[in-house]
């Protein structure tokens, strides 16, 4: 399992620590395992459900934005030096498990993807939060998975939790 989600997730050997490479690894790993849909179906399913006629897939979307995200804070510490402090591996790790929580909250109804009773209750922001939890990633993993949509709002987010917010819209409005 854990090349194929090295094969979904080549950006994941962009975070440093091996620490929190691993259990961002398996944080995919599980939730694969308890999703009713497989690694293969991340390249063809549509990136949001929300969107009528999506064609952009999930893992289209999602490599985007972390992409995006990687880039704005490279740009940011070119420019911005040593006034602003970004940790890259907390950024990318955030980024690559924003919408971890979807696996767990589609089901499939008459052979549509649909979103379950779970996910319109429990949000992908919190049940994201609850993945990284049980695989013990930082606090500040956490922080960008729950802060990253709508529900994070109303808090203070983090500079890596703001850049990925933005990556995340940038590569989502677009196609509303």
């Amino acid at each position: 399992m854990k090349s194929k989600i090295l094969e979904l997730w080549p950006e994941i050997d962009w975070i440093e620590n091996k620490e929190i490479r691993e259990k961002t690894a398996k944080c995919w790993e599980y939730a694969i395992e308890k999703s009713v849909l497989s690694a293969e179906d991340l390249e063809e399913i549509p990136f949001s459900l929300l969107i009528k006629d999506c064609n952009v897939t999930f893992m289209n979307h999602k490599r985007t934005c972390v992409q995006l995200a990687v880039d704005i804070a490279k740009r940011m510490k070119d420019n911005f030096g040593d006034e602003i402090d970004i940790d890259m591996d907390i950024l990318i790790s955030g980024a690559i498990l924003i919408d971890i929580g979807k696996l767990i909250e589609y089901k499939i109804e008459d052979g549509k993807l649909t979103t379950s009773n779970f996910g319109k209750i429990v949000r992908h922001p919190f049940s994201g939060v609850a993945i990284a939890d049980r695989f013990d990633l930082p606090a500040e993993v956490q922080h960008i998975i729950g802060t990253h949509s709508k529900e994070g709002d109303l808090g203070i987010r983090t500079v890596e939790s703001i850049i990925v917010h933005h990556a995340d819209f940038v590569s989502f409005e677009p196609f509303k």
